[in-house]
């Protein structure tokens, strides 16, 4: 029962926050504001997906609960910053490359491989096997990789 209530909770707020970032991008006052909001979600995206890959990688315990609840929470969180690719945040405070808007197709199937690998990590997670798990952490960075290669500036 006590694991069972933060994952409620956990599981609660990440379909409300898929819920609200549906219809973001009509709810951007200002470019300014769509970058605010992908850039927090790739930093809380990235934050858990770096817990799971520190244990994946030895640099900190593995927990299999906590390698649960982190993958879960980064793979909620990989579907969410791509509303805030809206026209007109391609310039300002950004780290984007402005030929995702000139590459959006390309850009967006670079999106969906990431959100897949990150959904097999979850799948690993949940399991609870740590080599299932560092297998999945090393696609998942591969694609996250990929598109920063591709997709960002330095």
């Amino acid at each position: 029962m006590k694991r069972f209530v933060p994952t409620l909770l956990m599981t609660g707020a990440a379909l409300l926050g898929s819920a609200i970032a549906l219809p973001a991008a009509a709810q951007f006052a200002k470019p300014e504001d769509a970058i605010k909001y992908r850039k927090a979600a790739f930093t809380v995206m990235g934050t858990h997906f770096g817990r799971v890959a520190a244990m994946a990688n030895g640099r900190i315990p593995f927990d299999a609960k906590a390698a649960a609840d982190n993958a879960e929470i980064a793979t909620v969180m990989s579907k969410l910053p791509y509303a805030g690719f809206v026209p007109g945040s391609d310039k300002g405070e950004t780290k984007a490359e402005s030929k995702i808007w000139t590459e959006m197709d390309k850009f967006n199937a670079a999106a969906t491989k990431m959100q897949e690998e990150m959904a097999k990590l979850n799948v690993a997670a949940k399991g609870g096997n740590l080599d299932a798990i560092k297998a999945a952490v090393g696609e998942t960075g591969k694609s996250c990789k990929a598109c920063h290669d591709n997709y960002r500036k330095e």
